[in-house]
C-alpha cells in the first residue's frame, strides 16, 4: 500500500504527513528523534486495515518546515493539536515511537479529552536525568546525533549496513525508510533534515521532561511497549 503525501499548514508552519488510508477510527502516528513518517512503512498497511492511518513530519523532520525555534513539549504538543484540529480528527488515537511516544504522552496528559488512547514504543517512561549520575554534559556526550552532514552517500550506506542489529535485516525498504531522513545532495552528499542545532533543542526538552509526573494525569488507556534491552547483562 502506498500512503499519500500531504501537506498541511499549521500555525504559520508547512507540516507534511502521510496518509495510509483506512475508514475507522484515526490514528496518528508520531516518529522518534531525527526520524520521519516513512518509519511506520512496514506496519502502517496493517493499521489501516481498522483504523484511519496518518503519520506526522514532526517540525524540523522530514519535508516539514524547519523554524530554528519551537522544539520544547510546548510547542510541539502544540503543532500536533494544530494538526488534529485542521483534519478535523475525533478524539484520535496516538501511536508514537521513542521521543514521538514522550510527545504522545505529554499530549494525553494535557488534553486528556482530545485523545481516545495510547500505544507508546519504547518511549515515554524513561526520564533520562532520573540515571544515576547522569547531568546534562553526560547526556550531551552519550546523545548527541553523530556527524553525518556531509559524508558520502555510499560511506554511509557502507556504515548503515553494518549498524548492530540493522544489517540482519537491511533490504531496500529498510534504505528506503533510513535514507528518507537525509536530504541528498547531486554531489551524493548526506545532510539529516533535523540539524544538529534542532536535535540538541530537542535533546533539552526531553533532559527537562519528566514523565513520572505525566503517567497519573493520564485520563484514557495506554498500551506501553519497551524495547528490549541492547545489552546481555541489563
Amino acid at each position: 500500500m502506498t500512503p499519500k503525501n500531504q501537506f498541511v499548514e499549521l500555525r504559520g508552519l508547512r507540516f507534511h504527513y502521510r496518509d495510509w488510508g483506512g475508514s475507522g477510527q484515526p490514528l496518528v502516528l508520531l516518529h522518534g528523534l531525527a526520524s520521519n513518517s516513512l518509519i511506520w512503512k512496514l506496519v502502517a498497511p496493517l493499521l489501516a486495515r481498522r483504523f484511519r492511518v496518518l503519520a506526522l513530519d514532526q517540525r524540523g523532520h522530514g519535508p516539514s518546515d524547519k523554524p530554528d525555534d519551537g522544539y520544547d513539549f510546548q510547542a510541539i504538543t502544540g503543532d500536533l493539536q494544530a494538526f488534529i484540529e485542521a483534519l478535523s480528527l475525533e478524539r484520535p488515537a496516538l501511536v508514537g515511537h521513542s521521543w514521538g511516544a514522550n510527545v504522545a504522552l505529554q499530549f494525553a496528559a494535557e488534553r486528556s479529552d482530545a485523545v481516545s488512547w495510547l500505544a507508546l514504543v519504547d518511549g515515554g517512561f524513561l526520564e533520562i536525568s532520573a540515571f544515576p549520575g547522569m547531568t546534562w554534559e553526560r547526556t550531551l556526550e552519550m546523545m548527541s546525533p553523530p556527524p553525518l552532514a556531509g559524508l558520502k552517500l555510499e560511506a554511509f550506506l557502507q556504515g548503515a549496513r553494518n549498524w548492530p542489529g540493522l544489517g540482519s535485516v537491511w533490504n531496500d525498504e529498510v534504505q528506503e525508510i533510513v535514507l528518507a531522513n537525509f536530504r541528498i545532495d547531486e554531489d551524493e552528499t548526506i545532510h539529516p533534515h533535523l540539524s544538529r542545532e534542532n536535535h540538541l533543542k530537542i535533546l533539552r526538552s526531553l533532559w527537562e521532561q519528566k514523565p513520572s509526573a505525566l503517567w497519573p494525569r493520564l485520563r484514557c488507556p495506554a498500551l506501553l511497549i519497551p524495547a528490549a534491552s541492547d545489552h546481555q547483562d541489563s
